[in-house]
């Protein structure tokens, strides 16, 4: 299972995105059996388009890969609007303000 994850992504990231894999939700994309020849060309893409993105926007796209030991391979273009914040003995995710 590939997933990939996008914030304020431009509308051809998503297009692009929406063309190879089936967007579950808004800026979640997901393909259950993408071959790592066609992921591989995917981050390619994502990579090469990234720098002209406009500020704020972030890529996060994650895989099963048994061949490392957490099992999961992650790549992350751009800093995630999120914080992690200690809250009454949890830890939340919020918006960066």
């Amino acid at each position: 299972m590939t997933v990939v994850i996008t914030v304020n992504a431009s509308g051809r990231v998503r297009g692009f995105l929406a063309s190879c894999m089936l967007q579950v939700a808004p800026g979640v994309y997901t393909s259950p059996r993408m071959s790592s020849g066609v992921r591989e060309r995917v981050e390619a893409v994502l990579r090469s388009w990234f720098p002209s993105e406009c500020g704020g926007a972030s890529i996060l796209m994650l895989w099963a890969d048994s061949t490392l030991p957490e099992g999961q391979g992650l790549v992350t273009l751009g800093t995630p609007p999120y914080q992690l914040v200690a809250y009454d003995g949890l830890v939340l995710s919020t918006l960066r303000g």
